[in-house]
């Protein structure tokens, strides 16, 4: 975690509060520079956050990103 939120120039800590859901609503230049340390597109992220959680998810689907979104 450390390591993703230097790379990403925000704190540690701000880092752990959006993990935490204590920030209701991060900054988008917050959340572009973390997904761009993950390697994840903004596409993947906005995709990951506004579907249902489904029961079954197809071959390159969004595990892996939320896999990485929780690492």
């Amino acid at each position: 975690m450390l390591e993703t939120a230097l790379d990403a120039r925000v704190s540690p800590e701000t880092l752990r509060k959006i993990e935490s859901g204590r920030v209701a609503t991060p900054a988008f230049p917050t959340i572009a520079a973390i997904a761009d340390v993950l390697g994840l597109s903004l596409d993947v992220v906005w995709a990951e956050i506004t579907q249902p959680e489904r029961g079954v998810e197809p071959a390159g689907s969004g595990r892996n990103a939320r896999e990485r979104l929780a690492s």
